[in-house]
């Protein structure tokens, strides 16, 4: 049964990009009508939206099999305190698509982000007589393709986007890479995690600028049976050789977990949970 809240959620882009097929995706899978989708330009601008009460959640990508981490993102987890309560992992399938009726060697023109243009080169090989032009969103370019209703110009983006502009796809997945995977956040306070269900946490934290303090931490992690799926470093701005750490783990016993913290929170500073959730894989 579908529980109707009207949750409000924030991504970063169009509506009919990814993040938006991300959110409707985890959302549905725990029993929330299609939620209310808030555009925002940046993703800094994700919790500002929030922050302002025009969104109730935020759903904003963190890392991808081919492009690895977007690392402002890492530090936007840190700077605002808002806890992690999920996770999707999308397949990133690209499509080309265009006005209804057309083919593809009627096409001349074809808009997309930069990163889908990096993830299709090798198929828009085959077609050299189509320029490949740059835009700022993949479902904005689809929904601009639509509303100039221009023959001959096509747009790379989802097939969301193709349904909610009404556009016909020439070409399906055409990625180089197939196994291509964004792993979303879900960043929602409302959003109840049960307790005995949790099996992963993100965590940031500093550590002593002395030989050997991160193995420490990550033997005594492993002793406790956690399972170290990421490992993230940025500098710390204004000191020189300091790291923030952030570290995704997983678990089968929350109670193991709670020790392993307990073992660890005196040799780290600054130690900020995240958030404790459910994986999705």
């Amino acid at each position: 049964m579908c529980i109707v809240d009207n949750k409000r959620i924030a991504i970063q882009g169009v509506k009919g990009c990814f993040h938006e097929q991300a959110a409707r995706q985890f959302y549905a899978e725990h029993g929330h009508i299609v939620p209310d989708i808030v555009e925002c330009l940046t993703f800094d601008g994700l919790y500002k939206t929030i922050d302002a009460d025009k969104a109730d959640a935020a759903v904003m990508a963190i890392e991808n099999t081919v492009s690895g981490g977007l690392l402002p993102n890492f530090e936007l987890l840190r700077k605002y305190d808002r806890k992690i309560k999920g996770e999707v992992f999308l397949r990133i399938q690209q499509n080309l698509m265009a006005i209804p009726g057309q083919k593809i060697e009627d096409i001349k023109e074809v808009r997309t982000h930069y990163m889908a243009i990096n993830q299709t080169r090798e198929f828009f090989k085959d077609y050299p007589w189509i320029r490949l032009v740059e835009s700022e969103d993949t479902a904005k370019a689809a929904a601009d393709v639509a509303a100039e209703g221009i023959k001959g110009v096509g747009a790379v983006a989802s097939t969301l986007a193709a349904e909610l502009y009404g556009l016909e796809i020439l070409a399906e997945s055409i990625e180089t890479y197939k196994q291509n995977f964004t792993r979303f956040l879900v960043l929602d306070d409302s959003f109840q995690v049960d307790r005995q269900k949790i099996n992963k946490a993100s965590m940031c934290f500093t550590l002593p600028h002395t030989p050997g303090s991160l193995a420490h931490i990550l033997t005594i992690l492993s002793f406790y049976d956690m399972n170290l799926t990421r490992i993230q470093s940025l500098p710390i701005p204004g000191q020189e050789w300091q790291y923030f750490f952030y570290v995704d783990i997983k678990f089968d016993d929350y109670v193991r977990y709670e020790q392993a913290i307990s073992a660890v929170r005196p040799l780290m500073k600054d130690l900020n949970i995240l958030g404790e959730y459910v994986a999705a894989v």
